[in-house]
């Protein structure tokens, strides 16, 4: 009688237990089916990319602020540690989110109406991911909703992407106005584009560019009669570029800026010149000089160009007219010097002010701020004024 009563007591303790968990069971096995039949309709919508006001234009008190970021390095976030950074900066605990901090900081503290990514946004080795990295490098310019423009340098294509992907990519994020390479031409590289400025809303020049911005792919490594050396701007890119100048003239002659990562061989003999800023290292350009500078000059409207690459740089120096300038190293993981800040370069632009509207760029400046406590501004100065040529 005792063995049949315990028998009895577990087979009603198994009984209770598979019915407590049964309806469990069953309620898990529906939730899961209900997301398979029936899954989420926001989840299947396409994404869709959120775009600046086009056309770009000047600011209603006449003013275009461009925020150049060179040499980013971006790898992977928290977990890629600074180079070249001294121990007050961080020490282990310095990382990406360095270079992250200090873009907010700038954006916040300039207001800037474009940013200008001039290659090297990711450092490919360092990058497991190029997609994500993009990602988080360009990050603070989306969160803050500030249209941005980028081209490549020589280690971006080094991760997940090849340079054209990366340029389809970035072309598709989140209040950028990059582009892959201009329609109705074959040019060689990717991100060779233009984007026009207009004027004010309320101005005579509400429809037309007072300012021209060419962004070029300056490309990475080639090898040159066995010689491994730097990439260059092919013949395609300088025809593309002397066409679409001359086809924009034509009506109205507007100031004009290039963007590029690379040098040119002609920035070497800057050393010689009276400079601004620091020359603190070789210009790593290529071999091959290709006649960037003639087609610039040439062009007749170039005001300045804006490079990358040499991080230790950031002097504007002075070439048949035209002032080529260097953005400084900006991220932390690329490599630099302790106790030499990591900086940006900010390009002002301003209008000349007639009785009734705004009308033709009346002058350039530039700046630079460093990551120090203070965003300290420096070796400010005037590239061009109109009527002082």
């Amino acid at each position: 009688m005792r063995c049949a009563a315990r028998w009895l007591a577990a087979t009603m303790s198994s009984s209770s237990l598979v019915s407590l968990l049964l309806p469990c069971l069953l309620s898990l096995l529906l939730l899961r089916l209900s997301t398979i039949l029936y899954p989420d309709p926001a989840a299947a919508l396409p994404r869709v990319k959120r775009s600046p006001p086009l056309p770009l234009r000047f600011r209603h008190d006449g003013a275009f602020k461009i925020l150049q970021v060179a040499d980013m390095h971006f790898g992977n976030g928290a977990a890629t540690r600074c180079r070249d950074v001294a121990p007050e900066v961080g020490g282990a605990r310095c990382s990406d989110l360095n270079t992250t901090r200090f873009l907010r900081r700038v954006i916040e503290a300039e207001r800037p109406d474009l940013i200008a990514f001039t290659g090297d946004n990711i450092f490919g080795g360092s990058a497991s991911d190029a997609a994500e990295s993009l990602l988080k490098a360009i990050g603070p310019a989306m969160e803050y909703k500030v249209p941005w423009a980028a081209i490549l340098g020589n280690h971006d294509q080094e991760s997940t992407m090849t340079r054209e992907e990366l340029m389809v990519f970035m072309s598709l994020m989140d209040y950028s106005v990059s582009q892959v390479n201009p329609p109705g031409f074959l040019v060689h590289g990717f991100g060779n584009y233009h984007i026009g400025i207009h004027g004010p809303f309320g101005s005579e020049s509400v429809n037309t560019s007072l300012l021209n911005l060419y962004f070029m792919d300056s490309g990475d490594r080639e090898v040159v009669n066995g010689v491994r050396t730097y990439g260059w701007i092919k013949e395609s890119q300088l025809s593309w570029l002397h066409a679409t100048s001359n086809e924009l003239q034509e009506n109205s002659r507007a100031p004009e800026f290039a963007f590029f990562h690379i040098p040119i061989p002609e920035v070497r003999g800057l050393w010689y010149t009276d400079f601004k800023g620091q020359y603190q290292e070789g210009v790593a350009c290529s071999t091959v000089n290709s006649g960037v500078l003639g087609t610039l000059t040439s062009m007749g409207d170039v005001k300045a160009v804006f490079l990358g690459h040499d991080h230790l740089n950031d002097f504007c120096g002075d070439l048949n007219g035209i002032w080529f300038c260097y953005g400084g190293g900006f991220g932390y993981h690329a490599y630099g010097r302790p106790h030499w800040p990591r900086r940006a370069r900010i390009i002002y632009t301003e209008l000349n002010k007639g009785q009734k509207s705004w009308m033709e760029v009346e002058s350039i400046h530039t700046w630079k701020l460093l990551d120090d406590e203070q965003l300290s501004k420096i070796d400010e100065q005037v590239l061009w004024r109109r009527n002082s040529r």
